[in-house]
């Protein structure tokens, strides 16, 4: 189960990736995170965005969790504004955007 809510039918191949990625990763935590913000905006981020996201994807996801709950500074190579859009989307002032 991916836990996605959106369909990856209408998406074309590069965003449908994205997607499956975003919801597979080795950390339920990092699905949660990385799944619901593309479930939210992988159909509208631009194709430079989309850069930034697969990079974000390739990250390692340990490292990922610790950039996004400040317990590592966030490399310069990361600090990107699909990064910080990200890391907004899940403010850390409540509860994980879920």
């Amino acid at each position: 189960m991916s836990g996605t809510e959106i369909s990856s039918a209408g998406l074309e191949p590069r965003r449908r990736r994205a997607l499956y990625q975003a919801w597979h990763r080795g950390m339920r935590e990092m699905d949660i995170l990385l799944g619901k913000f593309a479930d939210a905006h992988l159909a509208t981020l631009t194709d430079g965005e989309m850069d930034e996201f697969e990079n974000i994807l390739n990250a390692i996801d340990r490292d990922l969790l610790s950039w996004m709950t400040g317990e590592a500074p966030l490399p310069d190579e990361y600090n990107t504004p699909v990064m910080r859009k990200l890391m907004a989307f899940h403010d850390h002032d409540g509860p994980i955007n879920v």
